[in-house]
């Protein structure tokens, strides 16, 4: 194959791609003015649904923006070989590949970031401002971004080296020792993430002595669930959108309330969301998801192996002297396609578990809660009540309201 023939293969990805995310967004678009299924019609009243379309429909026009915007950017750079000036500009200030690959994706990193940073912004303190969710201060969103490029540039950084390293070092068999740094990576993150990561984002305390607590506890000693670690988090610093959610596993499983949630929510629909909670950790759900994101790690890790030594990924992108990191470029792309099929997939599976999670909170404790809970949280984000059944199949990692309602209700 010449360069020229696989330059044209990734920048047709890159725009067939792009044509189905805006044709899926368009079918859903096009839902957001059907009327109300009968079991949900008490969520909005009538003001409060109108409000909720006009969000939907800015949220969908500002997302055919950015999403064009990153398009022509991203093709101008690969057409006026982008990749190749960053290329050269990083080799300047080393001759270390592993050095140069990390200058390399530092540089494509943070002008990806000042790109998007207007835009985010606009979607914060303009959109999310106008409809009431927007808690956060400027400087709370500077210093998220501060603290994004410090964390992605530490864990990235030795993850990258050390890829980088076994390549050097093993030839094609690295796969197999970056594969392993991944993993023991990956379990960590999914052990101590709430403990050392959280902790520089949000407050995280103690859920206090009281009712709620008491309820919480007595639940999970009903259903034989050793749970001591209960946190609240301020949510509320960014916005008024609310969450709960399980992490860890063994002696660092915790659940974390957000304090929106606690706010929103009556302790009894609090206890029913728990109990949705603590039936993933119950359907082992982390322990699965965390053993097909290690498979599915050492597939594309297995995959880039067969594909990285070959210069023609290099010279796709007009770069004269082949690389590791410009390999990398090169194959993310081709890989999308096949990427799009496991997200696909682990959406489907993530579904599933979420029925079982809500059946399990409708067995030992009970459905009305749940239900009445999940209402008020799709009214006070204003969520989509009507999607397109098509979007749902291919973007959800949940079932819809109306879904999980019938299914509550069985």
């Amino acid at each position: 194959m010449k360069p020229e023939t696989l330059f044209l293969i990734i920048i047709a990805i890159l725009i067939v791609s792009f044509i189905i995310d805006q044709l899926l967004d368009y079918l859903n678009a096009k839902h957001f003015n059907e009327p109300l299924p009968a079991e949900l019609q008490d969520v909005f009243d009538e003001e409060e649904y109108k409000k909720s379309q006009r969000y939907k429909t800015e949220r969908y026009k500002f997302g055919i923006l950015t999403s064009a915007v990153s398009l022509i950017a991203t093709l101008l750079f690969f057409f006026f070989d982008g990749f190749a000036y960053v290329d050269e500009l990083a080799r300047s200030f080393a001759n270390n590949e592993i050095i140069i690959a990390l200058v390399f994706f530092g540089i494509i990193m943070i002008a990806s970031d000042i790109l998007s940073t207007p835009f985010s912004y606009y979607s914060t303190f303009v959109i999310e401002e106008k409809y009431g969710f927007n808690n956060t201060t400027r400087k709370t969103f500077f210093l998220d971004k501060l603290k994004g490029w410090l964390m992605g540039a530490v864990i990235g950084g030795i993850l990258l080296a050390a890829i980088i390293w076994f390549y050097q070092s093993t030839g094609n068999n690295f796969w197999l020792y970056a594969w392993g740094v991944v993993t023991v990576f990956t379990v960590l993150m999914n052990l101590f993430y709430a403990r050392f990561i959280v902790p520089l984002f949000n407050k995280q305390t103690p859920l206090e002595e009281g009712t709620l607590r008491s309820q919480i506890e007595t639940y999970a000693s009903k259903v034989g669930f050793t749970l001591d670690k209960i946190f609240v988090i301020d949510g509320s610093k960014r916005s008024t959108k609310a969450n709960a959610y399980f992490s860890g596993f063994g002696s660092e499983k915790r659940v974390t309330l957000y304090d929106t949630l606690i706010k929103d929510l009556n302790e009894e629909e609090i206890v029913a969301v728990l109990a949705h909670e603590v039936g993933h950790y119950k359907r082992n759900h982390i322990v699965i998801n965390l053993f097909v994101a290690i498979v599915t790690t050492g597939f594309t890790l297995w995959l880039l192996s067969l594909f990285i030594g070959n210069p023609l990924l290099s010279e796709a992108l007009n770069v004269s002297q082949p690389s590791f990191h410009i390999g990398l470029i090169a194959f993310g792309v081709l890989y999308s396609p096949i990427s799009g099929i496991t997200s696909f997939i682990m959406n489907f599976l993530s579904r599933k578990f979420e029925y079982q999670a809500d059946n399990f909170a409708k067995q030992t404790y009970a459905a009305s809660p749940l239900i009445s809970g999940l209402k008020k949280l799709s009214k006070n984000s204003l969520s989509n009540l009507t999607p397109h059944p098509l979007y749902v199949f291919v973007h959800y990692s949940h079932p819809t309201l109306l879904q999980r309602f019938r299914n509550l209700k069985k």
